[in-house]
C-alpha cells in the first residue's frame, strides 16, 4: 500500500510536468489516492488483525472490479478491422479558445487518415461550446479539417452536444437511417463507452475508429474512464 501511495503521488507530479499545470483533467485523483493509500497503510498498523484483514479483502475486491472493467474498456482495441463506413462521427473534446487540443487533434487526424482510405465517407463533427471555449468544438473541428484539405461539402456539424451521449444522440439526426454503417472516432480509451451509448441509442451498425492518446496520460484516462463507465451503467 505504501508503494502504491508513493506511485500515485509521483504520477500526479508527472502529469503536472507533462501538462504544465496542476489542474489537468482528473489529475487530482492521483494526489488524493496517494494520500489515501498512505493514510490507510498508517491506519492498518493500529487496527486489530481481523479488521486489517477486512481492509485488505475490500481492497482486493476493488482491484478485481477495476481490472474487470478495464478489460472491457480495452477489449474494443483488439478489433483492428477497419470496415467501410458511410459516415464518421468524430466526437468532440475540450478546445482552448478556438484551437483544438492534443486529444482532439488526434481524433481529427485519425478521421482524415480514414477518409484517405475511404474518400466517399462523410464526416460529422460533433461538439457544442463549453467553458473556456470561444467557439463550438464542432466549428473548431471543421476549421481544422478544412485547413488540412477536407472539402466543406464533406463535413456536417452537430454543435449542440455537451456529453458523449448527446454527441451520438444529436448526430443521429444527420444519418439517413440507424442501419447505415457508422464509424465512431475518438481516443482509444473512450471507444468502449462511446459504442455502448450508440447501441443504447439505436445505432445498428457501428465500428470504433480509435485514435491514440498521450502515453503519459493513458493511465490517467483509463482510470477516469473506469468511473465514467460505471456512471453510464448506473444512470444509463
Amino acid at each position: 500500500m505504501t508503494e502504491l501511495g508513493i506511485f500515485c503521488l509521483l504520477y500526479f507530479v508527472l502529469i503536472r510536468l507533462a501538462m504544465g499545470k496542476w489542474t489537468s483533467t482528473f489529475a487530482g485523483f492521483w494526489a488524493a489516492a496517494g494520500i489515501g493509500c498512505l493514510a490507510v497503510r498508517l491506519l492498518t498498523a493500529y487496527l486489530p488483525e481481523w479488521l486489517e484483514t477486512v481492509v485488505w479483502f475490500t481492497f482486493s475486491v476493488a482491484v478485481f472490479i477495476f481490472l474487470a472493467v478495464e478489460i472491457r474498456i480495452f477489449s474494443e482495441l483488439l478489433n483492428k478491422q477497419e470496415k467501410k463506413c458511410d459516415y464518421l462521427i468524430v466526437l468532440g473534446a475540450h478546445i482552448e479558445g478556438d484551437q483544438v487540443t492534443n486529444s482532439l487533434k488526434r481524433r481529427l487526424d485519425k478521421a482524415m487518415q480514414y477518409k484517405e482510405k475511404f474518400p466517399k465517407t462523410r464526416i460529422i463533427v460533433s461538439g457544442g461550446r463549453g467553458t473556456g471555449e470561444t467557439v463550438t468544438e464542432a466549428e473548431a473541428m471543421k476549421k481544422y479539417l478544412q485547413q488540412h484539405g477536407i472539402k466543406e461539402s464533406c463535413i456536417e456539424m452537430e454543435d449542440q452536444s455537451t456529453t458523449t451521449k448527446e454527441n451520438l444522440a444529436f448526430s443521429a439526426a444527420m444519418l439517413p437511417d440507424m442501419n447505415c454503417p457508422v464509424g465512431i472516432v475518438t481516443n482509444n480509451f473512450h471507444i468502449y463507452r462511446a459504442r455502448q451509448y450508440a447501441r443504447k441509442l439505436g445505432y445498428q451498425n457501428t465500428c470504433g475508429i480509435p485514435a491514440g492518446c498521450s502515453r503519459i496520460l493513458l493511465l490517467n484516462y483509463a482510470v477516469r474512464e473506469f468511473f465514467a463507465v460505471w456512471k453510464m451503467w448506473i444512470l444509463g
